[in-house]
């Protein structure tokens, strides 16, 4: 067992019939019916040949769009296409989740065989609202009609969706109150590499905390300098402009005027309190750099325009992150600098991310947008790791219990039959 969860190593699936809740949404072209990435789907592919070249009677489960709007589901049809290319096998599909048609095509599973089944948020107990309201508990959640009547046809269940960690919801945390558990590849290379920048990270630990997800950054920056994981903070995106306004500077009055708007005005008073706690490990924007007329304009804090909004930190700023960055043991990175999509306002981002790829500290990264600078430098092969998951990973680094790795300890106390 690694923190408590059981491996892979320690389960025999040879003939058995194994549940695996993967997690391989991904952002769908509708007209086409096409998926606009796979590296979800890749990620999750060590675990998914394991188990099947084991003899495994794999079934697995997954979601697939946001529920925010029920609009946004999709089926997974096209990941089981996707996931039959990669493994090289046939990976079936059925446009069902546990109802009759489901369960007969488990039943009918070979060793060996894979079987996809539709999207488990066409379900009511995995949409976030059941789970928001409801709060079930665990043994609730054992007992909702996913698990009820997925549970009988499995003798193991596996869970490799480190990115939907976060959620509290029966086809996560229900199964491993009435089956054995364990972690597949993914799960487990993901818990172990933000365990180890929580814990042993190599000095100097640097964060590099930028985007516009605002509760995410201040969720973990109040645990990572709170505990002393982090030695310094390299602030840019939104993170930073909170910052600057907290203590005062001009940062424009189109980037204060989005902050308020967008009702982020009580993060500017904890940014203060961290400041003035912790300010000498966090690194602030010396300059910021705007659009005028199609042009990119910089200029240092105190010369800045009062009427133009920020879109990226300047290339002094940079220059400076740049060092600190080479300097370091461990580089953890969520968000860009700036807005990065445009030529005129990447320069801090493809700046920084050039850095993280040169360093020789060991680097990790989530979230989505910096998941996708990575991939607009193409630089995916010079990061260490990049994590598959946003919330998941966010709220781990803030030092809360994850639901699944809950969940997953207690399944990895009952016994496989016959052991």
């Amino acid at each position: 067992m690694r923190f408590g969860i059981r491996t892979l190593d320690e389960l025999d699936v040879k003939g058995k019939t194994v549940l695996c809740r993967v997690d391989i949404n991904q952002p769908v072209d509708r007209a086409t019916g096409t998926l606009k990435s796979i590296n979800r789907i890749r990620a999750c592919v060590p675990t998914v040949r394991e188990l099947s070249d084991k003899g495994a009677k794999l079934v697995l489960m997954a979601h697939q769009g946001s529920d925010i709007e029920y609009k946004n589901f999709y089926t997974t049809k096209p990941h089981a296409a996707v996931l039959t290319e990669l493994l090289g096998r046939e990976v079936k599909w059925i446009d069902d989740v546990c109802g009759p048609a489901a369960r007969e095509a488990i039943r009918s599973l070979k060793e060996g065989e894979i079987l996809l089944l539709d999207n488990v948020r066409f379900v009511s107990e995995e949409q976030t609202l059941f789970e928001t309201k409801l709060h079930l508990t665990h043994e609730q959640q054992a007992k909702t009609l996913l698990v009820e009547k997925l549970a009988p046809l499995g003798d193991v269940y596996v869970c490799d969706a480190f990115a939907a960690a976060h959620r509290d919801q029966p086809s996560l945390c229900g199964f491993e109150q009435v089956l054995p558990s364990a972690m597949g590849r993914l799960f487990e290379r993901e818990y172990c590499t933000v365990s180890q920048v929580m814990e042993e990270p190599v000095r100097p630990c640097v964060f590099v905390l930028g985007g516009a997800k605002i509760s995410d950054a201040f969720l973990m920056m109040q645990t990572v300098l709170s505990r002393g994981v982090a030695d310094k903070i390299l602030t840019g995106g939104l993170v930073g402009n909170i910052f600057l306004t907290a203590l005062g500077e001009n940062i424009g009055q189109g980037s204060v005027d989005f902050i308020l708007k967008s009702n982020y005005g009580e993060y500017i008073d904890r940014a203060r309190e961290l400041y003035a706690q912790y300010g000498e490990k966090i690194l602030l924007p010396k300059d910021l750099a705007w659009v005028e007329n199609g042009e990119r304009k910089e200029a240092k804090l105190g010369s800045v325009p009062a009427d133009i909004a920020s879109v990226d930190i300047g290339s002094e700023t940079a220059a400076a992150y740049r060092e600190e960055i080479l300097a370091a043991g461990t580089v953890f990175v969520n968000g860009p600098m700036g807005v990065f999509e445009k030529a005129e306002s990447e320069l801090g981002t493809k700046t920084v991310w050039q850095a993280i790829a040169d360093t020789k500290g060991h680097t990790v990264l989530g979230g989505g947008d910096s998941i996708t600078a990575t991939e607009k430098y193409k630089l995916t092969e010079q990061m260490d790791y990049i994590c598959t998951g946003g919330g998941a990973l966010i709220r781990f680094l803030s030092g809360e219990e994850l639901p699944v790795v809950k969940a997953l300890r207690h399944g990895s106390t009952i016994q496989p039959k016959g052991d």
